[in-house]
């Protein structure tokens, strides 16, 4: 059986057009082992935390075995915010990319993004057998990059990959989050 990868999508008109080819590069890195799974969000130029939350939960329902979790942008806030809410116990690794962070003293605010940001102790709901990684790159042009180290903070047991260029996009190469990826396999036992 392939191993099962969900990618959440950003947000903003357009994006998953954009994202796909993110997708495209991660099938093709990660190769036939891996079945990676790429839904359409609902209203993307509006990412309506409630509504994406409840089409993760669905699609995470209708993968069999254990998971692995990849969001992007804004996808990736909404992810590791609804991990931190939902029954996550199929879920081995979890890959943010260019991840906002909303609230806080130097996160994002919007009007609103209460609904984006992470719940009171969401460290300790995410389950204890998953990896954390998260991935900026210093020269992106939408989210900032002292979001990675707000994130690094609330997750110490993460893996924070500092990336020197790629834009918002990474330069649609995810060569580091493929390896990653397949390092999971490598730990265990």
């Amino acid at each position: 059986m392939k191993k099962q990868v969900l990618f959440i999508q950003g947000a903003g008109e357009g994006a998953y057009k954009e994202d796909e080819k993110l997708v495209a590069n991660l099938r093709q890195l990660l190769g036939r082992e891996y079945e990676v799974h790429y839904p359409a969000m609902q209203n993307e130029d509006d990412a309506d935390y409630e509504s994406w939350k409840r089409q993760i939960e669905k699609n995470l329902a209708e993968l069999h075995g254990a998971v692995i979790v990849v969001g992007h942008s804004v996808g990736a806030s909404i992810l590791i915010k609804c991990l931190a809410e939902g029954d996550t116990k199929k879920i081995t690794g979890i890959f943010l990319i260019a991840a906002p962070f909303w609230g806080g003293d130097e996160g994002w605010k919007y009007e609103g993004y209460e609904t984006l940001a992470l719940p009171e102790g969401h460290a300790n709901q995410l389950p204890s057998n998953a990896r954390i990684f998260f991935y900026h790159s210093r020269d992106d042009e939408i989210v900032p990059f002292a979001h990675l180290a707000l994130y690094a903070q609330k997750f110490p047991e993460a893996t924070i990959r500092k990336l020197n260029a790629g834009g918002h996009q990474l330069d649609n190469d995810l060569s580091e989050v493929a390896e990653d990826i397949k390092s999971l396999e490598k730990r265990r036992p």
